[in-house]
């Protein structure tokens, strides 16, 4: 069937929209009308090669939509489903097995490179391959090829439209929060970065009762934005010493957890700076291979601190996703204050805007879908 998508075909290229075609789904396949996708920092980072994804592609890595067609052995969902889509993975290996599915063996091939596990994509123009499957889904466009084990049915209650964003970001920052760092009530913790994991992040904070959650962003929305959601302290970096100023913020103790989401080595440095003895810093931006991090050794041993990367803010999506809804539904997650949508001709204008900072969490809109009442 022909579909809409938006391609990349060149390194920091625009998004260009396309009339492609899409093969029907394959054993263990779903087909999935999209209704809406956020956008990911993650996307950028695939467009401008800093990831190993083959060009042309779609990317898009945040959808929500409608089950339309499944391949044989699919039993999970079916025609009519609301789901959402997140990454794709094996199940088999001993991440997967042990309940650790973004640490699974089979990761980036399954999500960065372009195609299924046997070279093919099922999307084409022409006969020209366009690769696809990017995490396992490519939903930058009006129907996708996903996988049973990637999409997550969800309560039609909540609109399905908004839901695209719990698939990466929201859930990379709340669970590295719940899941990967655990905080407990009362202790204190630094986000580097008010976007939409950084502000995920500072709520599930507050969800859990941290007694100090430090936000540090240079835009000043972003500060306000943080301290709406449940930051008690805000920095901006900009000409400040940052570990200084968290360091003063504590009586010179430093903080339990940093949670880094920009992915600048030299930030991460600080993170790690600002911990009290046994502190962790998380790593959750999507830093590039190869690029160094400077650690103080003494610091680190001394202290019996912690430097650890974060996956999908180790969650299960299966299980983690619907008990995101959960939250939302309840009030205690309002991650809806941090999206702006946008229609599916204006892709390169919400990209811009994201890049500027100007959004936090931009959401395509397909042809027909109406902006979700919030």
């Amino acid at each position: 069937m022909k579909i809409t998508a938006a391609v990349t075909r060149e390194t920091g290229g625009p998004f260009i929209l396309e009339q492609l075609d899409i093969e029907d789904p394959l054993p263990g396949e779903v087909r999935v009308r999209i209704l809406a996708t956020g956008i990911c920092h993650t996307d950028m980072v695939m467009r401008d090669r800093l990831l190993p994804v083959p060009q042309p592609v779609v990317l898009g890595h945040e959808g929500a939509g409608i089950v339309e067609a499944v391949g044989a052995g699919v039993a999970k969902v079916r025609p009519g489903d609301a789901v959402v889509i997140s990454f794709n993975t094996c199940g088999t290996c001993p991440a997967c097995a042990g309940s650790a599915p973004s640490y699974c063996r089979e990761f980036f091939p399954r999500n960065f490179f372009g195609s299924r596990l046997d070279g093919s994509s099922g999307l084409s123009k022409d006969g020209e391959p366009i690769h696809g499957n990017i995490f396992g889904q490519s939903s930058f466009a009006t129907h996708a090829l996903a996988h049973e084990r990637n999409v997550v049915k969800v309560a039609d209650d909540v609109p399905t439209a908004l839901l695209g964003p719990l698939a990466c970001g929201v859930m990379t920052g709340v669970g590295t929060v719940t899941n990967a760092l655990k905080i407990r009530a009362g202790q204190s913790v630094v986000v580097m970065g008010a976007g939409t994991v950084g502000l995920s992040a500072i709520m599930a904070a507050r969800m859990l009762g941290a007694g100090r959650i430090i936000a540090i962003d240079p835009q000043p929305a972003r500060r306000d934005m943080a301290l709406s959601l449940g930051a008690t302290d805000v920095i901006d970096p900009i000409g400040t010493d940052t570990v200084a100023s968290i360091l003063a913020l504590t009586q010179g103790v430093g903080v339990d957890y940093s949670i880094d989401t920009t992915a600048r080595a030299d930030v991460i440095r600080s993170g790690i700076l600002m911990l009290a003895p046994m502190g962790e810093c998380a790593v959750v931006g999507a830093i590039a291979h190869g690029q160094d991090i400077a650690v103080d050794g003494g610091h680190l041993l001394s202290g019996g601190r912690r430097l650890r990367g974060v996956v999908e803010g180790d969650a299960d999506p299966e299980t983690f996703i619907p008990w995101l809804v959960d939250l939302y539904r309840e009030g205690r997650l309002p991650f809806d204050r941090l999206v702006q949508f946008y229609p599916l001709a204006e892709i390169n204008e919400a990209v811009e805007a994201s890049e500027r900072g100007q959004v936090i969490k931009p959401i395509i809109l397909m042809p027909g879908t109406p902006i979700p009442a919030l």
